[in-house]
């Protein structure tokens, strides 16, 4: 089946609201009205409405890069799925590499920020995805696994309709360095058939899988060429309008 691509642009602790409205000034003039694929761009909490409301009527989908798993309470420096989602997100990044290496964000954690995220009606973006040691150790598909398992842990095929999952490489971001298309695939793939015995036929069919690690202009093309790649979650190339708008440009 064919899967709307999903392009996604990860701003992490960069631009404030200033600077993400004069952002999306200039990029929605270079990408114009896109009606075949999801453009989305995973922006800061602070900046979130500004960002919404300078997208407004693009298409452009704005969404938080964390939550909290309660809906609130005294949790002080946090933000809830409903506060987000009232400043004009619509998706939610949970699980990224920087997460979990730096605050400490355990599976145990996504999955219940996952329950959250549906709950308030965001589109989920869950990232998984192994260590240069990992990986040269052979154990990218164990380590993988697990983090799916325990990410959507009691997660039923019939909510993970709005489901993503962005396999990232954490080898690859921010490094240069990017899994080769055969390499990319080979995780996508075996990612696709984890969704198989935890979901369904139906889920494994139609969840979008991203991949995330130094995406650019000139490698995107390629890696969203490959069957099971359904889009991208890009870092520092998602930072300027222009090579952003490149990739989501990209001539499928």
């Amino acid at each position: 089946m064919t899967r709307r691509p999903f392009l996604a642009g990860n701003w992490k602790m960069y631009k404030t609201g200033t600077e993400a409205k004069k952002y999306l000034g200039e990029f929605k003039a270079l990408v114009g009205t896109l009606s075949d694929r999801d453009v989305a761009l995973g922006v800061p909490a602070a900046a979130i409405r500004e960002a919404a409301d300078a997208a407004g009527g693009s298409g452009i989908l704005i969404g938080a890069q964390n939550i909290h798993f309660e809906k609130e309470g005294a949790f002080t420096g946090e933000i809830s799925a409903d506060m987000v989602k009232d400043a004009g997100a619509s998706f939610v990044i949970l699980g990224h590499s920087e997460r979990r290496q730096f605050f400490g964000d355990t599976d145990s954690w996504v999955s219940k920020k996952l329950r959250a995220a549906l709950g308030a009606s965001l589109i989920p973006v869950v990232c998984v995805g192994e260590s240069l040691a990992q990986r040269e150790a052979g154990k990218t598909n164990e380590l993988v696994e697990s983090q799916l398992k325990g990410s959507l842990e009691g997660l039923a095929p019939d909510e993970a309709g709005t489901l993503v999952i962005a396999y990232e490489p954490v080898w690859a971001i921010g490094t240069g360095k990017t899994a080769t298309t055969d390499q990319a695939q080979e995780v996508h793939l075996f990612i696709r058939k984890k969704l198989l015995e935890l979901l369904g036929e139906k889920a494994a069919a139609e969840t979008r899988i991203l991949y995330g690690g130094s995406v650019k202009p000139d490698n995107a093309k390629a890696l969203l060429a490959q069957p099971d790649i359904d889009g991208a979650l890009v870092g520092g190339a998602a930072l300027k309008p222009d090579s952003f708008a490149a990739i989501v440009k990209y001539d499928g």
